[in-house]
């Protein structure tokens, strides 16, 4: 095969599993010898990625990569959107932030990307062989067709042929997939050569009649009916399911993390879902705290709006009772930023509001600036042995820091982490802090949990205190976890669609 290659994944509606598709489309090309990465040319979404060269992009076109095996780059996803509230977006272009925007600023500055957007994915073609295109929400979005850049405004650029999604799952799949296809101009239908049905349970002959009715109506055939999986890989937006449910309900320990409104890197907490001790579970202004084990507050794209939220829904007197009923409290990010006394704002970077107190359960205070740290980082943990960091000191911490505000540390308050190396050099600078008895702490880091034997120190020092016994089950660490599902999402697609039909459609 020729290099250049490309084949795009569109949907009926959002979350109809594009993302997912994606990954299993660049796990089977990889396995099949091919050069392969993932693109999308606009995301939205809080939850977000920063790159061994400092660059931040979706977590979706991350997760991708790794399914393709190969590093996260920001020219995969050249423009992601994070929502700041209701009506403004923060707008990266090519990793960096640009500017903040209205939906209506945005829509009208998106015909000046699309050179920008051309001259990148030609990039990334040429050097691979093929290059798995995701689009976003419905090509049907006749309302937005005439600056598209991100669905057939993509496939025109890239001159892509297009798979077309349906989520049997939601219903109507018949009815969204001919809807989807009728509403799109001639020269669009002509670019969609082939149709997947997702999230089917059940047994595919009872859709038979269906699948030749649908063919007949539009002319196109129906290339895989994928049935329903269950796989642990991680989300990129707020819609997941697992906000909704417990997970590992035996756990012996209970982890609880607030959902904020503005709630962004909530992979940060993906590896407690695969620790057989923990039980974890995300809470909203509708729940109770339940004297967990751990309350964690999690990033936030807006701390001061969030910050509010949990004062307004009752949530601060919450965490407050948990910590005085003996919980261990973290705060990650923007968490971490509202355990301290106070978040001041006076350039107005986030909010109106100068500042506003804080959660007061760290002896820190954090100040605003215009300019955003964007970083990966390496890092030992420095504070001694005590509380939920007991036998912690110098385990080693990888991950990446995404923020505006600079966290001043008082007098009692202590350093977590020394960071030793920032975008692959070497360096010395404190970040994070503890409470004197280490049952507070917070830090910038996301990721700090991936580090599997750090974590599974944490937990343990609770099982101990609790009198419990570690799991005997083996843990494998999370990169390890996280490649056993892209192969088994792999497996499930490769087995239930026309691949064949598929390579003749990359071929032309």
């Amino acid at each position: 095969m020729k290099k250049g290659k490309n084949i795009m994944l569109q949907g009926t509606a959002s979350s109809v599993g594009k993302s997912l598709l994606t990954a299993a489309f660049c796990r089977i090309f990889q396995q099949d010898g091919y050069k392969v990465v993932p693109f999308k040319s606009q995301n939205m979404a809080l939850n977000s990625f920063i790159t061994e060269e400092g660059l931040e992009m979706g977590r979706a076109q991350v997760f991708q990569a790794e399914a393709a095996k190969v590093k996260p780059s920001a020219s995969m996803n050249p423009i992601l959107l994070k929502p700041t509230g209701d009506a403004f977006a923060q707008v990266i272009i090519k990793g960096k932030v640009y500017n903040n925007m209205t939906a209506v600023e945005y829509h009208d500055f998106k015909p000046q990307l699309k050179n920008m957007i051309q001259e990148i994915y030609q990039e990334l073609s040429s050097n691979n062989d093929i290059v798995v295109i995701e689009g976003a929400g419905s090509p049907a979005e006749i309302n937005l067709r005439d600056k598209d850049i991100v669905n057939m405004g993509m496939a025109e650029i890239a001159d892509s042929p297009v798979l077309l999604i349906g989520d049997i799952d939601r219903g109507g799949v018949f009815a969204s997939l001919y809807g989807t296809i009728m509403l799109l101009r001639e020269e669009e239908r002509k670019r969609v050569k082939g149709i997947l049905i997702n999230k089917f349970r059940g047994d595919k002959s009872i859709l038979a009649p269906g699948l030749k009715m649908l063919e007949d109506l539009t002319g196109i055939p129906v290339l895989g009916v994928i049935p329903y999986g269950n796989f642990n890989i991680e989300d990129e937006d707020s819609v997941t399911q697992r906000f909704q449910k417990n997970i590992n309900q035996e756990g012996k320990v209970t982890v609880e993390v607030i959902r904020l409104p503005h709630i962004s890197n909530f992979t940060d907490f993906h590896v407690f879902e695969i620790l057989p001790d923990v039980n974890i579970r995300y809470i909203t202004e509708r729940d109770s705290i339940d004297y967990p084990d751990i309350v964690i507050i999690p990033g936030s794209k807006n701390t001061i709006s969030d910050l509010k939220y949990l004062r307004e829904s009752g949530l601060e007197k919450e965490i407050i009772k948990a910590y005085k009923n003996g919980s261990y409290i973290i705060g990650i990010c923007g968490g971490y930023q509202m355990l301290g006394r106070k978040v001041l704002d006076p350039q107005g970077v986030e909010s109106s509001m100068p500042q506003i107190r804080g959660l007061g359960l760290l002896d820190v205070e954090t100040i605003f600036e215009g300019e955003k740290v964007t970083t990966q980082v390496q890092a030992e943990v420095i504070f001694e042995n005590k509380g939920i960091l007991n036998r912690c000191k110098n385990s080693t911490i990888k991950g990446y820091e995404i923020h505006m505000g600079r966290t001043k540390l008082g007098k009692d308050a202590e350093p977590l982490l020394k960071i030793t190396e920032k975008l692959g050099k070497e360096t010395e600078y404190t970040d994070g802090a503890v409470d004197r008895e280490g049952r507070v702490f917070g830090t910038y880091i996301h990721g700090i949990f991936d580090e599997i034997s750090f974590t599974e120190k944490i937990i343990g020092n609770i099982l101990k205190k609790k009198g419990l016994a570690p799991s005997t089950q083996q843990q494998i660490s999370l990169e390890q976890y996280k490649d056993n599902e892209y192969q088994k999402l792999a497996n499930l697609v490769r087995e239930n669609i026309d691949l064949q039909k598929i390579y003749e459609i990359l071929e032309g």
